[in-house]
């Protein structure tokens, strides 16, 4: 665990704060605006929720029940019964990750004070982290309207004692984890169950953490592609400065960079470059591809920015006009269509990269060896890898489908129209998962590809260095071997961005 705190104030949180409390153990505290904020909104709704006065989720109940009035001595009750009913997910839980970033996006928009939480119900909610206390959320329940209700009902019940946890790293009763770490069981004053579960955290935790891991999966993707340009004995000519400049898409004019920086000073594309003036697709629009897919991912990073510092469940509280609001900013559309678009543009980078891996295995096309391996026939070579991207690529076509299109009613038809935000994210990461795999096999294959055309020639700065990286762990195939853990390998150097790093080291930084 790290030893570094982070203040929350609901306006402030980046993306770099997500990954430190999510992956490295960061731990977190409310600011001084923040604990301000909260008593003042707390301690309007317990006025309110001391009189007759209907309010949403206060002294009604929820959904199609907004309009059956809840007695005084039930009111906290009420609370906890929303909570107990709305726990209900199914499917394998979120990996602890994932979980910390629920809980630390879920204490941040709370800490605004918007919302009527008591301060101690939010600070039992950072201790909880703070703790390493992981309560186990079922990925499955949440049509993302209102909210990730379902999946943040069971973050919320761990704070009454209730559900299971992972604490270090064991799954427990949640009430023995809290035993353990000196913590107690919480009793939920007015409005606190609703402001738990009511908002789009879960989507937002799972697609920043996938964004970051995009963002740096794309630049190796750019390596990879670099080295299957030289293998093939692409030209250079398509990743000219002066073409990009006629159409300045910031994700394409970046992508060009780095191809010309990764293959600069090399031997093999200045002897072939004069064998024909252009390549297929598959070399030559990598920057127009890939180019289009960041540009897709920083839209997707704009929307999740802002959503990581917005207030977004409902009735939201107005300390300053003594009023509570009924809206909708629970509603994840602006996540799931986000999302969507990110699992489109992820899918279209695993997409390019299977086609450059079957031009290298088709000898009538690499004017390589079969299947890059030396006696073809008795030797299958690299083969069955391109199967293995062209079934993951079938696989990304399906999942790229968009959720946000296909909403489904509830709660007796008042939630109406829903975002599937849920799905929209959690089938992005996989989307993700499986690019990483194919750009595994193309960094494989490249490499393979790479050492038949080298001969005295030397490849470029950054493409040398990714190959040595490569060849660290994975030796030249003379003859068939048993692959899979060779894949697994490179995979691992392609999620540790080893492979990057050793690019990187050789040109600089990558856009």
């Amino acid at each position: 665990m790290s030893g570094r705190t982070i203040a929350l104030d609901g306006l402030s949180l980046k993306f770099d704060d997500i990954e430190r409390v999510a992956r490295h153990g960061d731990k977190v505290c409310l600011g001084e605006g923040a604990v301000r904020a909260v008593k003042r909104a707390a301690a309007l709704v317990e006025r309110w929720a001391a009189s007759d006065r209907a309010v949403y989720g206060i002294t009604t109940g929820f959904g199609d029940l907004a309009s059956v009035r809840i007695s005084r001595e039930d009111r906290s009750r009420l609370q906890e019964n929303l909570l107990r009913s709305h726990a209900c997910g199914v499917g394998d839980p979120y990996p602890v990750d994932v979980t910390r970033a629920i809980m630390l996006l879920r204490i941040n928009t709370l800490s605004r004070g918007n919302s009527g939480i008591s301060l101690e119900t939010l600070s039992a909610l950072a201790d909880l982290l703070n703790a390493g206390i992981h309560p186990l959320i079922p990925c499955q329940g949440s049509v993302g309207a209102s909210g990730d209700l379902c999946p943040l009902s069971h973050l919320a019940v761990a704070l009454m004692g209730e559900g299971m946890a992972e604490y270090r790293g064991r799954v427990v009763p949640t009430a023995e984890a809290l035993t353990d770490a000196g913590l107690a069981p919480i009793s939920l004053g007015a409005k606190e169950g609703l402001a738990l579960n009511n908002g789009t955290t879960v989507m937002n935790a799972v697609g920043a953490l996938a964004l970051l891991d995009a963002e740096r999966l794309v630049r190796t993707a750019d390596v990879a592609a670099a080295m299957s340009m030289e293998a093939l004995h692409g030209v250079p000519y398509a990743y000219d400065a002066r073409t990009h400049a006629l159409r300045p898409f910031r994700g394409q004019n970046d992508v060009a960079s780095n191809l010309r920086r990764l293959i600069e000073g090399s031997g093999i594309v200045e002897k072939y470059k004069g064998d024909r003036v252009q390549d297929a697709y598959s070399l030559r629009c990598v920057p127009q591809v890939h180019g289009a897919g960041r540009d897709a991912l920083a839209y997707v990073r704009g929307v999740l920015e802002t959503e990581i510092n917005s207030v977004t469940d409902n009735p939201l509280i107005f300390p300053d006009d003594e009023e509570a609001l009924s809206g909708g900013n629970f509603h994840g559309e602006p996540l799931a269509l986000a999302m969507d678009f990110f699992g489109i543009a992820l899918a279209e980078f695993g997409s390019i990269s299977e086609r450059r891996q079957a031009r290298m295995v088709d000898a009538s096309l690499s004017g390589l060896p079969p299947f890059l391996i030396e006696s073809s026939g008795l030797n299958s070579g690299f083969m069955i890898p391109q199967y293995v991207s062209a079934s993951l690529v079938s696989e990304n076509k399906v999942l790229a489908h968009p959720s946000c299109v296909d909403s489904i009613p509830t709660s007796a038809n008042q939630e109406d129209h829903v975002s599937m935000g849920g799905y929209s994210a959690r089938k992005a990461v996989t989307i993700l998962e499986n690019v990483r795999k194919i750009v595994a096999v193309e960094l494989l294959m490249g490499a393979q590809a790479l050492d038949f055309s080298l001969g005295d020639l030397k490849p470029g700065k950054g493409t040398a260095a990714a190959h040595a990286r490569i060849r660290s762990v994975v030796p030249f195939l003379k003859k068939d071997e048993y692959l899979h853990p060779l894949i697994e390998r490179v995979l691992e150097l392609t999620m540790s961005g080893a492979v990057l790093e050793a690019a990187e080291g050789a040109v600089g930084s990558l856009a």
